[in-house]
């Protein structure tokens, strides 16, 4: 069995797939990794190195091949955030982590936040389903620059995310969509399982806080955040080589 994306760890066993991921890496024999970080947490665990190979990120082979295609997305004129022929600086919001939406309290502090944030600038919300539900408990009280939206599809997201001004987000994918991007990335958890959009990335953890939020919002808007670079090996090729070790190592095997 192989795992991609194996060694990702945010060291939270609240975290279901936290506990997934353990699980499947104890199983598999080859162990496909985005970043060094997952390495180390292998190592630790006691997974022999031969069996552990550094490939890149196959969710940036597909991010890299889809953006063209995105880029013709209407989503941006559909919601209005053109002027003067241009886009508006807008940012993109997504909620969906349990320890963030799942207490009526919590999400109505983040909301509260959020609201600070969508005085500075237009936020687009894809709303997930579970989120959606705890907003009734909130009494679907928004910000009028806070856009409401339901889920999209990949291509009319990544068209957002590459337009974006910033992102928040408690997402892991989406920090790594970001990084890859060059968008701002503000996560609104207290760690992450991919270090390396921290390390090498637009990313930064700001938690729940509303004043290391906003700050992060300032800093952004003022043009004072971090350019980023690629992590090694995020260049779009990572399941080309995932392919190559699996016919030699089933090569060797018949």
């Amino acid at each position: 069995m192989a795992h991609v994306e194996a060694g990702l760890r945010s060291f939270d066993r609240a975290m279901p797939e936290e506990v997934n991921r353990v699980l499947t890496d104890a199983l598999a024999e080859y162990l496909f990794v985005t970043e060094e970080d997952a390495v180390e947490n292998l190592l630790r665990e006691g997974r022999p190195r031969e069996s552990i190979f550094l490939v890149g990120n196959v969710m940036i082979d597909a991010l890299r091949q889809s953006l063209p295609l995105a880029q013709l997305s209407k989503i941006v004129e559909e919601l209005g955030l053109m002027r003067d022929g241009g886009f508006c600086p807008f940012a993109v919001l997504t909620l969906h982590r349990p320890s963030n939406v799942d207490s009526v309290e919590m999400l109505g502090s983040l909301m509260n936040t959020v609201e600070a944030v969508a005085e500075r600038l237009p936020i687009v919300f894809p709303v997930h389903p579970r989120t959606q539900k705890m907003l009734f408990g909130l009494g679907n009280r928004i910000h009028p620059r806070v856009m409401v939206i339901p889920p999209l599809g990949y291509l009319d997201f990544l068209c957002l995310l590459s337009r974006a001004k910033l992102v928040l987000t408690d997402s892991g994918g989406i920090q790594e969509e970001t990084t890859a991007l060059s968008v701002p990335c503000l996560t609104l958890r207290e760690g992450t399982e991919r270090p390396v959009t921290v390390a090498d990335g637009t990313n930064e953890i700001v938690g729940r806080d509303p004043k290391k939020i906003l700050n992060a919002v300032n800093a952004v808007l003022a043009g004072k955040w971090k350019m980023g670079h690629l992590p090694k090996l995020w260049d779009g090729h990572a399941a080309e080589r995932i392919v190559e070790l699996l016919l030699v190592k089933m090569s060797s095997v018949t």
